[in-house]
């Protein structure tokens, strides 16, 4: 399985070259996702494409410390909400 620097370092490669392909990716990135590297993205998973241009800057920021009530009540039943 390909680290996701990796798979990440593929699309936007992919992308750059291949209009079409962009289009998909900003368009509906779980089905590239899938079809790239065989990765079924869970519904309760979102994916959104940003597309860059000189005068524009994007900042990723990491989830947030402080666990909400929906991530309390996921963890007290026993599931995986925060990895």
């Amino acid at each position: 399985m390909q680290s996701a620097e990796d798979m990440r370092a593929h699309l936007t490669s992919r992308a750059a070259e291949d209009s079409a392909f962009r289009a998909q990716l900003v368009a509906d990135p779980k089905s590239v996702m899938n079809q790239e590297f065989g990765i079924t993205v869970p519904e309760n998973i979102d994916i959104v494409v940003h597309e860059s241009d000189m005068r524009t800057v994007h900042l990723a920021l990491p989830p947030s410390p402080v666990l909400g009530e929906e991530q309390l009540e996921a963890i007290a039943a026993g599931l995986c909400c925060c990895g």
